[in-house]
């Protein structure tokens, strides 16, 4: 489990037919309008600008099964069971392809107590480190937690294409579209 932040290229657009006045659109509905778009289209605005982030669950060989795109500053913790809804894990030999995976590794964004308590009642053995302000130290496997970094060499893959790296896209659809391309062509 794991998440990166792309950044989103803007080009400078031809002016709208109607211009609005300073004052306008401090409205609370525009913004509404404006926030929902922003939502939809996975557009978040943060010190760099316009960002989007990717949440990536991948394989113990660090290919990709499944991602979600939100808003640039969207936590972790919030897309965590979205995410493991989706996606089949193959099966060793052979046989139906299951969604519930044996262990799930992920950094100290995916630590939560809901988080922890989720994996806990689906059987889901767990390798998240703790936050240095909880409570509560658990046992943590070292050795188990290195192999998150095949989670980050499978975004390092993902960012190899340009138009991964940088969001180029102005539809969530069409940049989904390019991250489902990227993916496909890591699995083959």
């Amino acid at each position: 489990m794991g998440s990166t932040l792309c950044r989103w290229q803007c080009y400078p657009c031809p002016p709208r037919c109607s211009w609005r006045k300073k004052g306008e659109l401090n409205s609370e509905s525009e913004l509404s309008e404006i926030e929902q778009v922003q939502q939809r289209e996975a557009l978040g605005r943060s010190k760099g600008g316009f960002s989007s982030k990717i949440h990536l669950r991948c394989d113990g060989n660090g290919k990709p099964i499944t991602f979600l795109l939100t808003v640039g500053e969207r936590h972790e913790a919030v897309m965590f069971e979205q995410l493991m809804s989706q996606g089949a894990v193959k099966r060793p030999r052979f046989g139906r392809p299951r969604i519930r995976p044996g262990r799930v590794v992920g950094d100290k964004g995916y630590s939560s107590i809901n988080i922890r308590r989720y994996l806990q009642r689906r059987g889901i053995r767990l390798t998240i480190p703790r936050r240095s302000n909880e409570r509560r130290r658990g046992k943590f496997d070292q050795s188990i937690y290195r192999q998150r970094n095949r989670v980050e060499r499978c975004f390092n893959r993902l960012k190899q294409f340009r138009r991964i790296a940088t969001r180029y896209e102005k539809k969530a659809d069409n940049y989904l579209a390019m991250l489902t391309l990227a993916s496909i062509i890591l699995w083959l």
